[in-house]
C-alpha cells in the first residue's frame, strides 16, 4: 500500500472513534457540549463516506454510492439532532432513536458488505462487522414492534467493539490492497 492511502487509512480509523463522541453527549445535559459532539459526530460520518468512496467505487459502484448516500443521510441527521438538542432534548432522542439508527444500520451493512467484497481488511473484521449490524437491526426492528429480548441487547456490543477494533486495525495495519487496486483508487479520485 502505497503512503496517501496509508494515510487515508489512519485519517479513516480516527474518524470512526470520532464519530463515537456523540455517545459521551449522553453523559451531560450542557447544550452546547451535546451539540458540538454531535455536530463532530456528524461531520465524521460524513467524512469517512467521502474518503472510503473512492476504495469501494472501484468494488461495486451502484453500492458504493448508496454507502455515500447512506452516510450522508445519517451524519446530516447528527447535525440536525445536535442542533435540534438546543431547543428540544427529547426530539434529539426522536431522531436517534426513529430515524438514525435505520440510517447507520443500512449504511453499516453496504460498508462490511463492501468491505468484504474488496477485501480491504481481513475478512473475519468484516463478517464481524455484518453480524454486529444484524444483531443491531433484529433489536431495532424488535422493538418497532413492541418487543425485546434482553440477551439480544448484550449482543449489541458486537458492533460497538467491531468498529472500534476496525478503527485500530485501519490506523495501524491500513487497508489490503494490491498495487494495481491501489493505483485505480489514487486515479479515479
Amino acid at each position: 500500500m502505497n503512503k496517501h492511502n496509508k494515510t487515508k487509512a489512519i485519517i479513516v480509523g480516527i474518524l470512526i472513534l470520532v464519530a463515537y463522541s456523540m455517545l459521551a453527549g449522553e453523559a451531560t445535559d450542557i447544550k452546547w457540549v451535546v451539540t458540538l459532539l454531535d455536530v463532530i459526530s456528524g461531520l465524521a460520518v460524513i467524512g469517512i463516506a467521502v474518503i472510503m468512496y473512492p476504495f469501494f467505487k472501484v468494488i461495486n459502484k451502484v453500492f458504493s454510492q448508496a454507502y455515500l448516500v447512506l452516510r450522508f443521510i445519517e451524519g446530516i441527521l447528527m447535525l440536525i439532532a445536535g442542533f435540534v438538542f438546543l431547543v428540544s432534548p427529547d426530539l434529539r432522542g426522536l431522531i436517534y432513536d426513529k430515524v438514525h439508527i435505520y440510517a447507520f444500520i443500512l449504511g453499516a451493512f453496504v460498508f462490511y458488505y463492501l468491505l468484504y467484497l474488496g477485501k480491504l481488511v481481513p475478512r473475519f473484521i468484516s463478517l464481524w462487522g455484518l453480524l454486529g449490524t444484524a444483531t443491531l437491526a433484529l433489536s431495532t426492528i424488535l422493538k418497532l414492534f413492541g418487543q425485546s429480548l434482553p440477551v439480544l441487547d448484550y449482543f449489541l456490543i458486537l458492533i460497538i467493539t467491531n468498529e472500534i477494533f476496525l478503527a485500530i486495525w485501519l490506523m495501524i495495519k491500513g487497508f489490503n490492497l494490491p498495487a494495481d487496486k491501489s493505483k485505480s483508487i489514487n486515479k479515479s479520485k
